[in-house]
């Protein structure tokens, strides 16, 4: 079949669909709604029954021709026909409708060789997603995983099946009762708007209903992917706990960015090996498993420990194959798990900034570990992530739609990883990875509060020097003291000098260093302490020191210090708390007063590390 035709299809489904859709509101569904809000039972009865084969045959229709369409959901028309009629009538509506679009697909793959970018596009997360399930269970097996994953549409699962040459009595049952599940939930969804509406129950109980409804169903499907379909990948990023983890993370962000993927450099890259991406936003995660959807194999991710140190939440990572690393703190361990991994056949995610940049630049990698992958005689891809932090720095709350784009920029054979010396391949690893969020020009940001929350690390004004006097209102970040003020524009960049965000911060650093030789910060601090265990933690009051010397805290319990040689770096959290790990427990320090001076403490050790590794440097060059 030609693609015209292929198009001209899905056109006219598309618009029958809505055509019938919009009949069903207005003839059906809306003047029904009207009834049960008069609470009117007799003429709502009489309505449903005037219009007798004609609602039945929309419903019908709907759900076949949407299914055709593929990208259009089916549970507008379910849950709407769960509102309109009697459970029993809705179900078998609903499914006979799917039995009808199914055989429709079937007979347009089958016989005229139907096929769409819709089709194409699923087809190949179909692919993927059979090739995790470790032993071959057949195609009906593999149609009902996908009716019950609420990943793919019904239309394209249709699809998938019909190119699979099954036998049509076989390929129909599996239909009509694949989607059961996902129907009854649906049709359920509608009763309880229906009662809602007919009985004056609040709003808090049709909510509570329909998020026990969807939590019930989700949970089933997780038992049932993660005994019968992928009991074999426990461990591994083939197991349900990834597959739920990014499903839910994909719907979460689908609609916050416009994410543009360029894969071309690994499309036919063979796992195992190790991708290295820049780490702009909390979100890279999710762009890097987009980057990777074609692969011929799901990544395993090192992630912060911290976060996965809830007993329920490290046994699920576990399970899903992650491999938690403590900020900045020798972890045996790590590279075992890395090993390991890439023995399986699994590609290994790090970023190796291991925090979130501040500036929308780059953070200097502190662990070289060229040495380590050059052991691990695996490729090394360099991927690059454009617009994320922009689209939600640690400092914003809020998250702006953008342009995001996320790119493998270049594969490092290992045959080329062999020739480098470990200073050779740490250099290129840092220039590969280098970016200035201010410089990437992809994004327009029209957005009237882009200034909001700067203050947080744009601590110091840099026209009269002064500390904590910044604001920023709207789009201009202020000066309480001078009363100077710089303005964003729509490239979210300066209108005057220092002209961008990173340009700014490295003119505090710039005053900051003048002022290292004699400086020294304390601070009355709330302490969270997180024990190695996992299992328990432990609230103090103590007092921190920063000074050229090192790092200093004194309570009543605990009292330690730390110097630069054993101090990487300072983590922190934006207008809360700096971290570090002593002994295997993680604290947390929340200053009592003035919590913006967290980004200081930060900066202060980035600079004193930077300046010794400067003189470490010099002293070597003069040997």
């Amino acid at each position: 079949m030609k693609k015209t035709t292929q198009r001209l299809i899905v056109a006219v489904s598309l618009l029958a669909t809505v055509a019938l859709f919009a009949l069903f509101l207005s003839d059906i569904l809306i003047p029904f709604i009207k009834l049960e809000l008069k609470n009117d039972v007799d003429g709502a009865k009489a309505l449903l029954s005037s219009r007798g084969i004609l609602g039945f045959l929309a419903v019908v229709l709907v759900e076949a021709l949407q299914m055709v369409v593929v990208f259009i959901p089916a549970e507008f028309i379910q849950i709407s026909s769960g509102l309109s009629y009697p459970f029993y009538i809705a179900l078998i509506l609903c499914d006979l409708g799917v039995c009808l679009g199914a055989t429709i697909i079937y007979v347009l793959v089958t016989t005229f060789r139907f096929s769409s970018n819709a089709c194409e596009k699923n087809e190949k997360k179909i692919e993927k997603l059979a090739a995790r399930v470790k032993k071959d269970r057949g195609t009906q097996l593999l149609l009902y995983l996908l009716f019950i994953m609420p990943l793919i549409p019904f239309g394209a699962i249709c699809y998938y099946g019909s190119c699979r040459k099954m036998k049509f009595s076989r390929y129909i049952f599996t239909v009509a009762t694949g989607v059961i599940p996902s129907i009854v939930t649906s049709n359920l969804m509608g009763m309880a708007a229906r009662y809602f509406i007919g009985n004056d129950l609040p709003l808090w109980l049709l909510i509570l209903i329909v998020a026990a409804l969807a939590g019930i169903l989700l949970v089933v499907l997780f038992l049932f992917l993660n005994k019968v379909f992928f009991r074999e990948n426990a461990g591994t990023p083939d197991s349900a706990y990834m597959t739920v983890f990014f499903a839910a993370l994909h719907r979460f962000c689908r609609r916050r960015q416009r994410l543009h993927v360029d894969d071309a450099r690994i499309r036919d890259l063979s796992a195992p090996y190790i991708v290295l991406c820049n780490h702009g936003s909390f979100f890279d995660m999710y762009y890097t498993n987009r980057l990777l959807e074609n692969a011929k194999a799901n990544p395993s991710y090192v992630v912060n420990k911290h976060f996965v140190s809830h007993p329920l939440i490290r046994r699920a990572a576990s399970k899903a194959g992650v491999i938690p690393k403590k900020l900045f703190y020798s972890d045996l361990s790590v590279p075992v798990q890395i090993m390991r991994m890439l023995r399986k056949g699994y590609p290994v995610i790090i970023f190796p900034e291991a925090r979130l940049s501040v500036d929308g630049r780059s953070y200097p990698i502190v662990d070289k570990s060229a040495a380590f992958y050059r052991r691990l005689n695996a490729d090394l891809v360099i991927a690059k992530i454009r617009g994320s932090y922009f689209a939600k720095p640690k400092w914003r709350r809020r998250f702006f739609r953008t342009d995001v784009t996320v790119s493998a920029e270049r594969v490092i054979r290992r045959d080329e990883i062999a020739a480098m010396t470990d200073a050779e391949l740490n250099r290129l690893i840092d220039e590969s990875l280098a970016y200035d969020a201010s410089e990437e020009g992809i994004g327009v940001y029209r957005q009237k509060d882009k200034a909001k929350g700067l203050e947080n690390i744009l601590y110091r004004c840099i026209d009269c020097g002064a500390l904590y006097t910044t604001k920023g209102v709207g789009n201009e970040l202020i000066c309480t003291a001078c009363g100077r003020s710089h303005r964003l524009n729509e490239r979210y960049l300066f209108e005057d000098e220092p002209f961008s965000i990173g340009a700014y911060y490295a003119r505090i650093k710039e005053l900051e260093t003048a002022e290292l030789s004699d400086l020294r910060l304390e601070t009355d601090v709330n302490v969270v302490i997180f024990h190695d265990t996992g299992k328990y933690k432990t609230r103090e009051k103590g007092r921190c020191i920063l000074s050229p010397e090192g790092f200093s805290y004194r309570s009543e319990r605990h009292s330690f210090d730390v110097g630069f040689d054993a101090l990487p770096a300072l983590p922190f959290s934006v207008n809360a708390e700096f971290e570090t790990y002593h002994n295997g427990d993680l604290y947390y320090f929340y200053p009592t007063e003035n919590r913006r001076q967290v980004v200081r403490w930060a900066l202060i050790v980035d600079l004193i590390k930077e300046l010794r590794n400067g003189e470490n440097r010099e002293k070597e060059d003069a040997r």
